[in-house]
């Protein structure tokens, strides 16, 4: 106990003063005055006492009673709250038939809306609450959209689509028929929504009972409250500002309307009562534009049993000799190994990914941990919905700051909830996965472990496109980390990772760290001709849909279900380097007299093995490796999917080595009269 002395003694500022009581002294004292209580004074002190007590009674008494009928109407009260909570409250609430009857006439019976749609600024409000206002500088440009319960007025979903930009107007038509039938829909423009909005978006637009959409055009305002049925809309009201010129934008407009509300057992679906059921009952009457997951006539499914990862043979397709005896796959070696997905704010995106990963064979639910890099509602309800693990924590760092701290954030905690694993594996919100993604991993993993040579496993080749991969059994390794779906060892992280791992104020894209030569430190990965993921997202940090659309959309995913890998063992660094030595030594030059650019440099056959010497001065010069590239319409933004100065790819179903002389050591089987073609690449403009 700590022992206080007069030099660390410090006032109690709440403490009150101390006042003595007053000493009077008698008339022996030097002749002053003393003050003597006669009885009868003492008596009317005592009855003034007691009628004072008896007032405080009842007045304590009058308060308990009003604070009691006051918490009584507040509780009533609460069904009528707009929060996205009280929704969930009033969907997960059982009670008796009479209870619910009480809850539902406590609810309003309609809601006004306010909706502010101008230049630089757009605003809703509901009963008098402000449910999204944005009037950030330079940002939230084009059509924002805010779903409403038609039973609460609560607000189940929030989007906005800058249609002033290429496919937005698709996504936000796909949004429009992902929301369930009976929603309130509010539209409302900021500053320009109308530029790339086809007649796609136009015509759904007007079914919703929009009657402005022939006549809007370029920087007008608009705001619109409809409700969303099965065959058309129920619109409330609507409101357009006209542009003067194409300089200027129309006037702000304020649209205010009343929108009548349903019971809220009309609002509902009434599906059987599983666990299942009860988990989506709860997550549809909280958020909106999930598509037939909340369908009350044929509900997606939540629950996935695939199969096991097991004895598979996956050339029973094929004519086989008769004594063809395939060696089976082993035992999923990755069904105690921890699955992390980095998750943010993208809902949506996290459900996909979610469906294809608990579709995938030989999965395991109880290993999935979702990370959230900040606390959203929206991406937990998504993870309780699949019934996982889901854990958010404190975002650290801005930009790409913060998504490496989440990256190293969720490796570590992975490792210290499983302190028993050799391995993780990670996967991000906007990816789909393969069916064998986990026996691709469960055949390959052990690699990590008897390869001092390899940095991870890949289920990502950065060169495979539709018209680059053709053999979804075919493993290659490369000096680049791919990511979007690796495993990494523990040992590995911990020991050389985490330690180096960049702190918050670093601006560094973790991947490209983990690229550089200082980190990689020669090591290579295990890539799959035909990659196990496909990246779907548009949207994020580093993605929008014009980049989606150049690099990311015709690639293949493998459908294959059941594929054993080829020579998994071959991807060790010796016997592979004797494996690529053989492969190259026996290829068939090409014609180096033609430009590889041209159509027609390849000859019209299939499945031969071709080899294409480029000029590669030294391990550093790619600029011939980064016009052919853009030639063969693949990956040309950086230098990926290279081995020792050689890339490999499939053009027209034959399999072509690309070789750089005379860096590579693979240089060496170029004939003496073949000259390396070199190819120019433009200034930037």
């Amino acid at each position: 106990m700590m022992q206080y002395t007069i030099d660390n003694w410090r006032p109690n500022p709440r403490a009150q003063p101390y006042i003595p009581k007053r000493h009077f002294p008698s008339n022996n004292a030097r002749g002053t005055f003393s003050f003597h209580r006669t009885p009868a004074r003492k008596l009317f002190t005592k009855f003034f006492q007691f009628v004072l007590f008896v007032i405080l009674v009842i007045t304590v008494g009058v308060n308990i009673a009003f604070i009691a009928d006051t918490s009584r109407k507040v509780r009533d009260a609460s069904y009528e709250d707009l929060s996205e909570q009280s929704v969930g409250s009033i969907a997960d609430t059982k009670g008796t038939k009479e209870e619910e009857d009480v809850v539902l006439d406590t609810l309003p019976q309609e809601i006004d809306i306010e909706v502010l749609s101008s230049s630089n600024k757009v605003a809703i409000s509901v009963e008098g609450i402000t449910i999204l206002e944005d009037e950030e500088k330079d940002g939230g440009r084009g059509i924002h959209i805010m779903v409403l319960n038609q039973a609460t007025g609560s607000v189940m979903a929030q989007q906005r689509f800058d249609t002033y930009t290429a496919h937005e107007d698709e996504a936000m038509v796909l949004f429009l028929n992902m929301v369930s039938d009976g929603r309130i829909l509010i539209f409302a423009i900021k500053d320009e929504g109308t530029f790339q909005v086809k007649e796609q978006a136009k015509n759904l637009l007007k079914t919703l009972g929009s009657t402005k959409w022939d006549t809007l055009g370029w920087r007008d305002t608009w705001a619109f409250v409809t409700q969303k049925s099965k065959k058309h809309g129920h619109p409330f009201a609507e409101i357009h500002g006209k542009s003067p010129n194409l300089e200027s934008w129309g006037e702000d407009v304020i649209l205010k309307t009343k929108v009548p509300l349903v019971s809220q057992k009309d609002s509902q679906c009434q599906w059987r009562d599983t666990p299942s059921n009860r988990r989506r009952q709860s997550f549809c009457s909280k958020v909106e534009g999930y598509g037939s997951l909340c369908s009350c006539e044929e509900p997606a499914p939540i629950d996935f049993n695939p199969e096991p990862v097991s004895s598979i043979n996956t050339l029973k397709n094929q004519a086989l000799p008769i004594d063809f005896n395939p060696e089976p796959l082993s035992v999923n070696k990755v069904w105690e190994v921890p699955v992390i997905i980095i998750a943010s704010n993208r809902p949506n995106y996290l459900y996909r990914m979610l469906r294809s990963l608990l579709s995938a064979h030989g999965v395991n639910p109880s290993m999935i941990t979702v990370f959230i890099d900040g606390y959203y509602d929206e991406p937990l309800e998504v993870v309780k919905l699949f019934n996982l693990q889901g854990i958010q924590h404190t975002p650290l760092g801005v930009q790409n700051a913060r998504i490496s701290q989440h990256y190293k954030a969720s490796l570590t905690a992975t490792f210290n909830m499983y302190p028993n694993a050799e391995y993780a594996i990670l996967l991000e919100e906007d990816l789909d996965v393969a069916e064998d993604f986990f026996s691709y991993f469960s055949q390959t993993i052990h690699l990590l472990s008897e390869d001092e040579s390899l940095y991870c496993i890949s289920a990502w080749n950065d060169q495979g496109y539709e018209h680059t991969s053709d053999d979804s059994a075919l493993l290659y390794r490369v000096e680049t980390m791919p990511g979007l779906g690796w495993a990494v060892k523990k040992s590995l992280y911990k020991t050389e990772l985490e330690p180096k791992w960049p702190t918050p104020e670093k601006l560094w894209d973790w991947d490209m760290w983990m690229r550089h030569p200082d980190i990689r430190q020669g090591r290579e990965c295990v890539i799959p001709d035909v990659s196990r993921t496909y990246h779907f997202g548009s949207k994020g940090v580093n993605m929008n849909s014009y980049f989606q659309d150049l690099y990311f959309q015709k690639r293949p995913l493998n459908t294959a279900p059941h594929v054993k890998l080829k020579d998994v063992d071959k991807m060790k660094r010796i016997p592979y380097e004797k494996e690529i030595h053989n492969l190259i030594s026996r290829a068939t030059v090409l014609d180096h007299g033609l430009s590889p650019c041209e159509e027609g440099f390849l000859p019209k056959t299939q499945g031969v093995t071709y080899v294409l010497y480029i000029q590669m001065v030294n391990d550093q010069d790619f600029e011939t490796w980064s016009v052919l590239a853009k030639c063969f319409h693949i990956w040309d933004l950086d230098i990926r999917g290279n081995h020792r100065g050689m890339w490999r790819l499939f053009l027209n179903r034959n399999p072509v080595f690309i070789v750089g002389s005379p860096s590579s050591p693979y240089s060496k089987y170029k004939p003496m009269e073949v000259t390396p073609i070199y190819l120019k690449r433009e200034k930037e403009r």
